[in-house]
């Protein structure tokens, strides 16, 4: 019995396919779509109004590839617990789909193609905050804090912090006070959001000996943190619009109305640490918060916009 020729082609094929899938799940790409959309806010707060489609995309695609890089690392470097853990046991590395070599050389390439592209389309600040963003989280959060301190969210978010500095770099060449506020809000929100998924899955954590402040200090310790970031992040949020005046009326109603909703589901988990359902509710509003918040930074960054100093002049009674 012999095989056709389109069944001897298929099965290369398929092969092919699945060492691609692969690659790109060791690059976690939905962690890169949400530090993506942040990148735009970057680069959106700082344009206030129509961007380079050239710088933009390049930007974003230098980005992606610096993300991809980092994921890469942290996965390598990780490859032991998450071998034991039931929710990362089936990544590319730790099922042996992929060889530790392979993601070096992968690793490698794509954060060398990040700087070269960011450098060449955009700026060298612009490319060398990308690169300091994977040293850091590779560096200082998976290497340094990750295993060793229950901090390590804290500190360690950082690096994901980096992406909206990355965006407004490349379309100003500098940094100014509104870039530093973008960073300070996702590193604010960072811990609620992996927090809340330290909570769902803190059995795993504790099998693997990872400090994460859920097996460190106990779920309802852990509520009472992420109720605390949670307040700080509403008056951060607020800032960019007062008093920078870098965000008008749109982002400043989106922003207050989405730092009380995770206010409620924060103080709602107090109330019942061990719920898993309210945690990975509010995981995922984590997430939706997140995008909506860069969403209304585009939107008032729309040519026409008015600035929150004129909505007010506008209302009747000022």
């Amino acid at each position: 019995m012999t095989l056709s020729s389109d069944s001897r082609l298929r099965f290369p094929l398929e092969e092919v396919g699945a060492q691609l899938l692969a690659y790109w799940q060791l690059t976690k790409p939905r962690i890169i779509l949400l530090l993506l959309i942040t990148t735009a806010a970057g680069m959106g707060l700082a344009a206030q109004g129509p961007l380079d489609p050239r710088l933009a995309i390049a930007t974003l695609i230098g980005g992606g590839l610096a993300a991809a890089a980092a994921n890469t690392l942290n996965c390598l470097y990780d490859r032991d617990i998450d071998a034991i853990m039931e929710r990362t046991r089936w990544r590319p590395l730790p099922s042996g789909r992929i060889q530790p070599f392979e993601a070096w050389a992968f690793a490698l390439s794509l954060a060398a193609l990040s700087f070269i592209l960011l450098d060449w389309q955009a700026n060298q600040l612009a490319a060398g905050l990308a690169l300091a963003g994977i040293v850091f989280y590779v560096v200082i959060y998976t290497h340094g804090l990750k295993r060793h301190s229950s901090q390590n969210i804290v500190i360690g978010g950082a690096a994901g912090a980096i992406p909206p500095l990355v965006g407004w770099a490349a379309v100003t060449g500098e940094l100014a006070w509104p870039a530093w506020i973008l960073f300070a809000i996702v590193c604010l929100w960072t811990p609620p959001h992996f927090w809340a998924l330290a909570l769902m899955i803190r059995d795993d954590y504790a099998a693997v000996k990872v400090p994460m402040l859920p097996v460190v200090v106990g779920n309802a310790a852990t509520a009472q943190q992420i109720l605390a970031y949670a307040g700080l992040l509403l008056p951060t949020t607020l800032a960019l619009a007062w008093p920078l005046g870098a965000a008008g009326p749109f982002y400043s109603a989106t922003a207050l109305l989405l730092g009380l909703e995770l206010l409620r589901r924060s103080r709602q988990l107090c109330q019942a640490p061990d719920s898993r359902p309210l945690a990975r509710s509010l995981f995922k509003f984590s997430i939706f918060y997140l995008m909506l918040l860069c969403g209304a930074i585009a939107m008032d960054c729309l040519p026409g916009a008015p600035s929150l100093s004129q909505a007010i002049a506008a209302w009747p009674g000022f």
